[in-house]
């Protein structure tokens, strides 16, 4: 982390507590783009790289300063609940469904992520399933209710595995098990040269992956550091921050879309 040439900064205000998802950290893109906005501006900034549903619960309990995190509906209710006072709309990419390259379930051949869902549910191939609360794992759950509904048992059935671990980790699980998973792309691109496994199925728009900053309130939690927050979030939604995602690549090929409204105006 940058420390500036004039003291040391040892001031609690100048350390920014983010929270994230373990896909921003492990794609790279963190470590790529904080380093920039540390050295324009002096402030440090701590990543806590948890699940989604972790990061919220930081949120509520007031460990951190800010979010970055990736589920969509529970942001909302994290809002409307009074803990946070703005979300704005940061980047996006998509989810991915990876498995085994001779695809045993046929996950290939289908139309849709309900049809792919469905071979899964049907042939009962080895799923790996992140099982941390994250923002994959909200994705995945949801892709899985149609089938829970109609009777789809998946805990404790032996082809179906909770890890409550990272999206990296996870992947690697896959791999070592030859195993499916679902995956945000940004990780899977860090990490595909690594793994023998290939995406089965993408595109539909259901496996969108929008990204947002939070801004935890103040009048809730006023010794939080706010205003370093505030700092960290009108850099990465102002069109520097924005060009910064954008161009991060691994091998040529942009991880995250950026997506900050030119208003700046929240969501």
């Amino acid at each position: 982390m940058f420390i500036s040439s004039g003291a040391a900064i040892a001031d609690e205000q100048n350390i920014i507590r983010l929270a994230t998802t373990t896909s921003t950290q492990n794609s790279g893109l963190l470590q790529s783009i904080l380093p920039v906005f540390e050295k324009q501006t002096g402030y440090q900034v701590h990543v806590i790289a948890v699940g989604t549903g972790k990061a919220l619960q930081m949120g509520r309990n007031g460990d951190v300063d800010l979010l970055m995190v990736h589920a969509p509906a529970a942001e909302k209710k994290f809002v409307k609940d009074g803990y946070g006072t703005k979300r704005f709309s940061l980047m996006y990419n998509d989810f991915v469904l990876v498995g085994p390259k001779d695809d045993p379930a046929g996950v290939g051949q289908a139309h849709n992520i309900a049809e792919a869902m469905s071979r899964i549910a049907r042939n009962k191939p080895l799923f790996i399933s992140r099982g941390d609360d994250s923002g994959t794992h909200k994705k995945e759950r949801a892709l899985w209710q149609p089938f829970i509904e109609q009777g789809l048992q998946l805990k404790n059935s032996p082809w179906y595995r909770e890890a409550g671990q990272g999206m990296g980790k996870v992947l690697q699980m896959a791999d070592e098990l030859n195993a499916y998973t679902l995956t945000d792309r940004g990780t899977w691109l860090s990490y595909q040269n690594r793994l023998h496994l290939k995406i089965v199925f993408s595109g539909d728009p259901l496996l969108f992956n929008p990204y947002s900053i939070i801004l935890i309130n103040p009048k809730r939690y006023p010794d939080l550091n706010h205003k370093g927050a505030q700092a960290l979030t009108r850099w990465l939604i102002s069109p520097k921050g924005q060009k910064l995602i954008g161009d991060y690549k691994v091998k040529g090929t942009r991880l995250f879309t950026p997506s900050a409204k030119p208003s700046l105006k929240p969501e």
